[in-house]
């Protein structure tokens, strides 16, 4: 038995990496159905490995399964959407603040060359997962596995959301990300959790308000064409 778990192991997580770049890029949309045996064929793989994939990334918060509809990426509605943001405000600084004082310097150097990066691109896509890789570099030093992984899936369950937002508010609305991530990064590096917690609690508050001005992120893709 654990013969069998360890062979089907790297091709069940090859099946999730794949469809958690889809999820996470919006290739596959909130709401869609993910069919196993459509992605099976496509992926030259068989049914169980499906299956363990989308376990995988059920825990990470990135599928739903309905016992008569089968597996799906979850659809949120705005109310929703609140209230993951404020367990975000209050989660994340506290990650934050656990893994301040294990980041190193070749850490901080990390996010500062991040931090260039994103203020060097224009394209939607990339600034989204630099902007992933920068802040959960920040979490990185977290010794707490449960905080930890609580932060990865509530940042997987917002990922088309903020996708949506900055895509709504264009790019003209990009200095004040770079603004707060600044801010945050001065405190990251001058080692103090207190004005950190506070920086990174306003940014993520700024954009669960602002977020909440636009109502049509919630709607669903026929309402908005």
């Amino acid at each position: 038995m654990a013969r069998r778990s360890t062979v089907r192991a790297p091709e069940s997580e090859r099946v999730a990496d794949h469809l958690r770049a889809a999820i996470l890029s919006g290739a596959i949309a909130p709401g869609a159905r993910i069919r196993q045996e459509e992605l099976a064929e496509r992926l030259g793989s068989s049914r169980l490995p499906v299956r363990e994939a989308l376990r995988m990334l059920e825990a990470e918060g990135l599928t739903e399964h309905h016992p008569r509809r089968g597996a799906r990426v979850p659809r949120l509605g705005m109310h929703q959407v609140d209230v993951i943001y404020q367990m975000r405000e209050r989660l994340e600084p506290l990650a934050l603040s656990e893994s301040i004082p294990r980041l190193t310097d070749d850490d901080h150097r990390r996010l500062a060359l991040i931090q260039d990066k994103i203020e060097a691109n224009a394209d939607l896509g990339e600034f989204l997962a630099l902007d992933r890789e920068f802040h959960l570099l920040t979490y990185s030093g977290c010794a707490i596995e449960q905080l930890s992984a609580m932060v990865v899936r509530l940042w997987n369950t917002t990922q088309h959301h903020r996708r949506e937002f900055m895509r709504i508010t264009g790019p003209e609305r990009r200095w004040v990300v770079n603004a707060e991530h600044r801010l945050l990064l001065d405190a990251i590096e001058r080692r103090d959790a207190v004005d950190a917690e506070r920086c990174l609690s306003g940014h993520i508050r700024r954009t669960r308000v602002e977020l909440s001005q636009h109502p049509e992120v919630f709607a669903e893709e026929g309402m908005r064409r």
